[in-house]
């Protein structure tokens, strides 16, 4: 729901401006990125392209050592 009501949101702004085409990037998991993208279709701007940002590690922080009982 958030993403979708964000989405709307930009997709006005966008139309202020005379936006019609728009690339979408995408970050993280989650559910809010399918609805932000057909929220975006749904209020008439044509997708281009949708990529998909999502930061990942390249082998991240040390883990936590490990616990003995």
């Amino acid at each position: 729901f958030a993403g979708q009501c964000a989405a709307q949101q930009a997709a006005e702004k966008a139309r202020k401006f005379g936006v019609k085409d728009v690339e979408v990037k995408v970050k993280g998991p989650g559910s809010g990125r399918e609805s932000a993208i057909t929220a975006l279709e749904a209020a008439g701007l044509k997708v281009k392209s949708i990529e998909d940002v999502t930061p990942l590690p390249h082998n991240g922080c040390r883990p936590r050592k490990k616990r003995r009982v």
